[in-house]
């Protein structure tokens, strides 16, 4: 038997998941670490905390499966989005944390991007919104904040990359400074029609070419592991953003497939093809995927802040001791009682995008408990799901059977039932809850021939699906009711 070894480094921890040729997960470790908050709304990772966190996680699957290392084919690489690091190339040394995709440091210079006009020509050429969100704003600040950066950018010395990017230049022998198609897709400084770094983008926002890596294949070997990491030399085959590894993992290959993956924010992607779709809802448009050179499509719409609420009623509220412990008590009531929680901590994303929108919490009265906290929190999460999905519908003229779901927040039935029937729409749970891992392995797997594109059609299956049971006139209630709250959180960080 042959194995693949996935490294998923996310937003709040980093996993590894081992597959068999069958792509059924065999062993599989996770590392939750530190997050920062140095100022409000701003967010940073220590960026050896995801490097040694990785490293850890993708040593204790490996051992805990028993696998010998010479049968594991390839490593595949999924990972955060966005994320901004600055890193020496010579020593590989980085000069400032990781600013995570969340941090709305940079939402002035959005703001200056606009009034120079500039809106427009970063949605025609990249097919994102301008946002604080992406990473373009994040390395003009790095490099507009650390003494010198800009300057030893001019010279070379630097390296620019998100999270994929410093993992494949830390992990491989060699230091390949590589993104592939997806990832460079979310700088916000990437042309995903003419495939190329975009000049006018670059100097819009100061950025020298020569810190920028090199844009690949999403399915492709880049390197190979260092033999430090693991003790072995194994290829590196493959490098994607979490979000489009996970609708890879789902198996929606065809135009119109869609998936939802509830991580700590929570990604609706949906396949379009070869042709890309500019939204006219404030949806991003993006890259699938590009194989063998050609590049695959998708609508996406990214709710900020969705199994981060349930890490809040946890760590921060005291609300409830475990995630799982929020579905048996939203469970435990009939209704919200009226309560409404929009999570904007970090603003709202698709299709509001409203940077100064905060969290904020509707409808108390003296009866109100902890319990309709708690399940306004998950309803929430459904909420904004279906806010992206009726706007995905409306710009690709189509209605959605079923959604893939797929990430942590998916094994809560509770949240799964109730997302059903607030888009009354068919979920499907898959077999394989690691998609976004799946995802990843499928991809490096594919490009050192231990699967066919055939092949990967064979993989994955669905676990449980969930029927819509709710009447239409109740869920017509608990949007409008959803609406009124998310327009009392607008805005208010300008107030």
């Amino acid at each position: 038997m042959k194995y693949i070894l996935a490294l998923d480094q996310g937003t709040t921890s980093s996993r590894a998941v081992l597959f068999d040729g069958d792509g059924k997960p065999v062993a599989s470790h996770g590392i939750e670490f530190p997050q920062l908050y140095p100022k409000p709304g701003w967010v940073e990772h220590r960026p050896d905390d995801i490097l040694a966190s990785q490293i850890e996680a993708a040593r204790k699957a490996v051992e805990k499966s028993g696998v010998r290392l010479k049968d594991i084919e390839a490593v595949g690489i999924t990972s955060q989005r966005e994320t901004t690091l600055l890193w020496e190339r010579e020593t590989q040394k980085p000069l400032h944390n990781a600013i995570v995709w969340q941090c709305r440091r940079t939402a002035p210079l959005i703001e200056r991007l606009k009034r120079d006009g500039l809106g427009n020509v970063v949605r025609d050429r990249t097919g994102l919104i301008p946002d604080a969100y992406f990473s373009g704003t994040k390395l003009q600040w790095l490099l507009d904040t650390v003494p010198e950066a800009r300057a030893r950018a001019e010279k070379g010395e630097l390296c620019f990359g998100t999270v994929d990017s410093f993992l494949a230049s830390s992990l491989c022998a060699g230091h390949p400074h590589v993104t592939d198609a997806t990832n460079a897709a979310r700088t916000m400084l990437y042309n995903i029609y003419e495939h190329r770094w975009d000049e006018v983008l670059l100097r819009a926002m100061d950025i020298p070419a020569q810190v920028l890596p090199k844009v690949v294949d999403t399915s492709g070997v880049v390197g190979v592991l260092d033999k430090r990491v693991l003790g072995r030399e194994i290829p590196v085959a493959a490098l994607v953003g979490d979000q489009q590894s996970a609708l890879f993992g789902n198996g929606c290959f065809a135009p119109g497939m869609s998936k939802n993956t509830y991580g700590t924010g929570c990604f609706l992607l949906m396949n379009t093809g070869l042709h890309p779709v500019k939204s006219v809802s404030d949806l991003i448009t993006t890259i699938a995927w590009q194989l063998d050179g050609q590049a695959r499509y998708a609508l996406e719409g990214s709710v900020f802040v969705a199994g981060a609420v349930v890490k809040w009623l946890r760590d921060e509220m005291g609300l409830i001791a475990s995630a799982a412990e929020s579905e048996e008590i939203a469970a435990s009531i009939a209704d919200n009682g009226n309560v409404y929680f929009v999570p904007a901590f970090t603003g709202l994303g698709a299709p509001h995008w409203d940077m100064y929108s905060r969290g904020t919490i509707v409808g108390l009265t003296r009866g109100t408990g902890r319990a309709h906290i708690v399940r306004a929190a998950l309803e929430a999460i459904a909420y904004q799901s279906a806010d992206v999905l009726e706007a995905m519908s409306r710009d690709s003229s189509t209605r959605l059977n079923v959604l893939h779901v797929d990430g942590g927040a998916s094994a809560n039935d509770f949240l799964m039932q109730f997302q059903a029937d607030i888009l009354g729409t068919r979920v499907q749970r898959p077999a394989v809850i690691e998609s976004t891992a799946l995802g990843a392995a499928m991809l490096a797997g594919r490009a050192v021939g231990l699967w066919s594109d055939a092949d990967l059609h064979a993989l994955g299956g669905t676990e449980r699906e969930f029927v819509p049971n709710m009447d239409e006139a109740t869920r017509r209630h608990l949007l409008r009711q959803w609406h009124r709250a998310v327009e009392k959180s607008s805005g208010w960080e300008e107030a």
